[in-house]
């Protein structure tokens, strides 16, 4: 499950500030679609690492690319504590990924001398499936390592592809926030995905500042399977058939009609006061 690790705040905090701000540092397009500044190629490169192998000390990451040469290992885990804790030129301190709030340290390592496990936030994990270019194969092994850091969709990653096949790689396209709060989805769903959407945003909007992993996994996780009730493109939305398969599966259905059932009372009460507007 998530751990109680605090991240840079909610998916309206992810979406006006630090997605921005991380497109502004690290860029805003892939290394891997044309030639990047140098600084954004090589932390790019580095959250790929991360993305991709999990959860690594910064010799691991080093590793992954030069395997056991010694000493370029040790170069190259200098340069990822750079890139991780930024750096300070003539007075003035350049952000890592650390204070944007992309990597998160997750616990120590004690096979060398005792070293910080750095990994993907869901702040990160959101960055690169918008900016990184993933193939849909490397979005699944995203959702291998981080299925405990988003428990209720790469925990259930593989079982939701047996049943919508494609439609999970949706989560690449929410990854920039598109859908967050465009009134448009009214028009794309008979299903009340904006109201729902509106009352997410309303239940998580303290949570701006600060907010604990499981608490934004929750709003992230909502977020994503109220979106399965949009049409993507051409495609409808996913058919009643299928919807019933996914919540066939017990935890999801308690914990998805659980937050659908906060929002019910939460209209509820709203529309109560509306009809007693003028009738004392």
């Amino acid at each position: 499950m998530p751990s109680e690790i605090g991240v840079y705040g909610n998916l309206h905090s992810y979406k006006l500030y630090v997605l921005p701000t991380a497109k502004r540092l690290f860029g805003s397009y892939s290394f891997r679609r044309k030639t990047a500044i140098k600084h954004h190629a090589n932390v790019q490169k580095m959250l790929e690492i991360l993305a991709l192998h999990g959860p690594l000390t910064t010799w691991g990451m080093a590793k992954v690319v030069l395997h056991d040469e010694t000493s370029g290992i040790r170069t190259k885990e200098k340069e990822y504590r750079r890139l991780l804790k930024g750096r300070k030129d003539r007075g003035k301190h350049s952000p890592g990924v650390l204070d944007v709030g992309l990597v998160v340290v997750d616990g120590k390592n004690y096979d060398r001398a005792p070293a910080d496990i750095y990994r993907l936030s869901l702040h990160g994990i959101l960055y690169c499936l918008d900016v990184l270019d993933f193939t849909n194969k490397e979005v699944d092994m995203l959702a291998k390592h981080y299925s405990r850091v988003l428990p209720w969709v790469f925990g259930k990653w593989e079982y939701l592809k047996s049943i919508i096949g494609n439609d999970t790689y949706r989560l690449k396209t929410l990854a920039n926030g598109i859908f967050l709060d465009n009134i448009q989805v009214t028009k794309m769903s008979k299903f009340p995905v904006f109201e729902l959407l509106t009352y997410l945003s309303i239940k998580y909007q303290e949570y701006f500042e600060y907010i604990d992993e499981k608490k934004l996994a929750d709003q992230i996780s909502c977020w994503f399977y109220t979106h399965l009730l949009i049409s993507s493109g051409s495609k409808s939305s996913i058919d009643d058939a299928k919807w019933k398969k996914i919540i066939s599966d017990q935890e999801i259905k308690k914990w998805y009609y659980g937050f659908a059932d906060e929002a019910i009372r939460f209209y509820q009460e709203r529309f109560t006061t509306i009809k007693k507007l003028g009738r004392k």
